[in-house]
């Protein structure tokens, strides 16, 4: 038997799901809250498998929720249930740790796989989100060849710019001219499609190559 909390803030929504899971002989709804803070406490007292969970809550939101529950109940596995898709919403979730993301428009099917893949251990996106995941790795992918097109020395000279050093100053560290330094500069930002320092610094910022301190 797989156990389960709901959580919404609307009680016709928790009810109507709760209505369809307790259909199914392997799932139970064992608790219902009302909000972030309540969830969190029932995930610490009653552990349950399974959190199905909106983000737009009073007393503690969704994504703070997930935190929580994350280091009060770490066993438990958490499906986002949402209106929303748009990835101002999913991305929060998903880095904040939550196990699946699901919108609540989709089929009854849909959301029975989510419950029992997630208890399982595994993990589910509803199609629109799997579609933004997906995107978001491409990017990825795109973001690491734009960076595997420099030639070792033009990253060494990356890092360096983002660090704030000069020419003159970047060419002393490397062994290198000024004038050598200017070109490996000049190729780089062709490169990336950058135009400017501040621009080469947030590009190595978000490829972890120099440090936010």
């Amino acid at each position: 038997m797989t156990r389960l909390v709901l959580c919404d803030d609307h009680a016709i929504v928790r009810a109507g799901i709760k209505v369809l899971l307790e259909r199914e002989s392997d799932l139970s709804i064992v608790a219902e809250a009302s909000s972030g803070a309540e969830v969190v406490a029932l995930a610490q007292r009653l552990s349950p498998d399974v959190i199905l969970l909106d983000l737009s809550m009073p007393s503690g939101n969704g994504l703070d929720a997930i935190v929580r529950i994350r280091t009060v109940a770490p066993r438990c596995r958490i499906l986002v249930l949402s209106m929303h898709s748009a990835p101002e919403y999913v991305r929060p979730a998903l880095r904040a740790g939550a196990h699946g993301y699901l919108v609540k428009g989709s089929g009854l099917s849909d959301l029975l796989q989510a419950v029992r893949t997630i208890a399982a251990g595994g993990e589910f996106l509803g199609a629109e989100v799997a579609a933004l995941v997906a995107e978001d790795v491409m990017s990825a992918d795109q973001r690491e060849d734009d960076l595997d097109r420099l030639t070792p020395r033009e990253r060494e000279v990356l890092q360096q710019v983002a660090e704030g050093q000069t020419n003159r100053q970047i060419a002393v560290r490397l062994g290198l001219s000024p004038k050598t330094v200017d070109s490996h500069r000049t190729n780089l930002m062709r490169k990336l499609g950058l135009h400017d320092a501040q621009g080469l610094t947030r590009f190595a910022l978000r490829r972890g190559l120099i440090s936010p301190e």
